[in-house]
């Protein structure tokens, strides 16, 4: 990642309806939504690319960032209503919606709830039907960050991450990610990790009926987003395509952003028959 690559003009940001949002540059729109822990920032590569041509509309997701909290049991539903509201306070009647790991779960569940406002979606190292061991190492994450808090899994996520040790050329991106995860609101945090944990079959029965047209990206190394999970999403999705990023893992639009982004162009430019 290069944190010094110019930014296209922000036209609009501020809160509406407890969301912190920012929109950058002109054309057909484009949202992008982050993963847990994570808030706008982590898009600064994808923003640069896609807001060339495109609206592009990133925001914080509940829990994130300078957004509310969700509500105790708030469901994947909530998470999209939330992105609902965001489109009308914009005015945007549809858009093209991108989400990465738990914002992959997002994206999905509002293109399963609002078609008729999706054009696409791109769901990126997205979780599905995990096996009973990766169900199991996750939900102890989530008990753990209940328990002790951030810090005590920080570098553990880090290691997954972005390798242990983190290789030189990806010490930028991994830093940026360990800011992140330290200032996430505890409370935000953990209300929407259970959520993850416990979601990855929450798409399984809807994916066949899917209306608009998907992509399905990872990287060959994520260990818990893995490729065979993208492949069985795009198998069970109609006209769906899946996309597997070599050599590279859950960060993937940090660390490889000229091939994640080429993919996000090329599936967003493909007109729609």
């Amino acid at each position: 990642m290069r944190l010094e690559t110019a930014m296209p003009l922000q036209v609009d940001s501020g809160v509406a309806n407890g969301t912190a949002f920012s929109v950058y540059g002109e054309g057909a729109p484009v949202v992008l939504i982050h993963g847990v822990g994570m808030a706008q920032r982590v898009w600064e590569p994808q923003i640069a690319a896609l807001a060339v041509q495109h609206q592009v509309i990133v925001y914080d997701m509940l829990g994130h960032g300078d957004s509310k909290l969700p509500t105790e049991g708030a469901t994947l539903a909530d998470y999209a209503y939330q992105l609902a509201q965001l489109l009308d306070h914009l005015d945007i009647a549809e858009a093209t919606v991108i989400g990465h790991s738990m914002g992959a779960l997002v994206a999905l569940e509002f293109a399963v709830l609002y078609p008729k406002r999706t054009v696409k979606v791109a769901a990126l190292n997205a979780v599905y039907r995990r096996t009973p061991d990766q169900r199991r190492s996750v939900m102890e994450r989530a008990h753990h960050l209940v328990e002790t808090g951030v810090v005590a899994t920080l570098e553990s996520t880090i290691a997954r991450w972005f390798g242990d040790p983190v290789p030189e050329a990806l010490k930028e991106s991994a830093a940026l990610t360990r800011s992140l995860l330290s200032s996430v609101d505890l409370t935000g945090y953990a209300r929407t990790y259970r959520l993850f944990a416990s979601q990855d079959e929450a798409h399984v029965a809807r994916l066949p009926s899917l209306a608009v047209p998907a992509l399905f990206m990872t990287a060959e190394f994520d260990s818990n987003s893995t490729p065979a999970m993208s492949r069985a999403m795009a198998e069970a999705t109609p006209g769906s395509k899946c996309v597997v990023i070599p050599g590279e893992r859950h960060m993937m639009g940090l660390t490889a952003p000229e091939e994640v982004n080429g993919h996000l162009l090329r599936f967003i430019d493909t007109p729609v028959l």
